[in-house]
């Protein structure tokens, strides 16, 4: 991103009507953002504390509520997709965590509201999808929900950029080989290197998955875990010793028209 600087961009204009000094009424400025999008967002905050201040201070300022409107879907915004995001500017950092309709298996697509898979009824066919953005640092959530039938396999958790998103037959293929890691919701178990590495939750009778029930996935690369909770139920940790790798929010199903909704929260809330 541009910095305070001659080169073109945002810290030009700020050098030459006379550096990070310069002034103008936060108003006036939230104002002028509105009309920016992401990209350029990021290096206005650069530029100087003021419009750091200006970009950061109110997650549901105008410059917020507008790029909402203009990247977000309205079904995104009208229905409870986005309700355990509370700000505008989590939101928009939702889509852009969302899944990528580039990085997916050929049997699926994402739906217009930008945040939910729908498998394509395909037979013999695994199919996966992993979101645009991995991680190799810092603590992150998300939430996944199925809104339609499980199948014999239906997986959450995460991937490397190595692992493939498409497989022949019905198989757990997020957890089947040592780029992935993941809990089958249908059996409970726990799926990495194509081998079960026990059951989750680790408790007698554990509740199955119930269809629209959200499941919160917390990644931790400072403590190199992941975890799961179920509403404000944290199930535990799933998985330690993860590698220092970037690392990418995935599912994979098998069910025809089955979908799958993932939602990106930021940085856990610990308490």
């Amino acid at each position: 991103a541009a910095g305070p600087g001659p080169g073109p961009g945002p810290g030009a204009a700020a050098a030459s009507w006379g550096g990070p000094g310069w002034r103008l009424p936060g108003r006036v400025l939230e104002l002028v953002f509105s009309y920016l999008e992401l990209r350029e967002l990021r290096s206005c905050a650069l530029v100087c504390k003021l419009w750091h201040r200006v970009l950061h201070g109110d997650e549901n300022s105008e410059v917020w509520r507008s790029l909402a409107a203009r990247c977000l879907a309205e079904e995104a915004l009208r229905t409870d997709i986005l309700c355990n995001v509370p700000t505008y500017k989590g939101k928009v950092r939702a889509f852009h965590h969302a899944f990528s309709t580039n990085d997916c298996s050929r049997n699926v697509y994402i739906k217009k509201n930008g945040f939910t898979l729908h498998r394509n009824p395909i037979a013999q066919s695994t199919d996966g999808a992993r979101t645009k953005i991995g991680f190799s640092e810092g603590r992150h959530a998300w939430e996944v929900w199925w809104e339609g039938p499980l199948g014999t396999v239906a997986v959450i958790g995460i991937a490397t950029k190595r692992a493939p998103m498409q497989c022949q037959g019905y198989v757990a293929l997020l957890g089947s080989d040592d780029q992935s890691w993941g809990w089958n919701l249908v059996d409970n178990n726990l799926l990495h290197n194509g081998e079960v590495n026990g059951s989750f939750p680790q408790c007698n009778n554990a509740p199955k998955y119930q269809i629209g029930e959200r499941i919160r996935v917390i990644l931790d690369m400072e403590d190199k875990t992941l975890a799961f909770e179920r509403g404000y139920e944290f199930l535990g940790v799933a998985f330690r010793g993860l590698p220092k790798v970037c690392l990418y929010p995935a599912v994979s199903a098998v069910y025809g028209n089955t979908e799958v909704t993932l939602v990106y929260l930021g940085k856990p809330l610990d308490g």
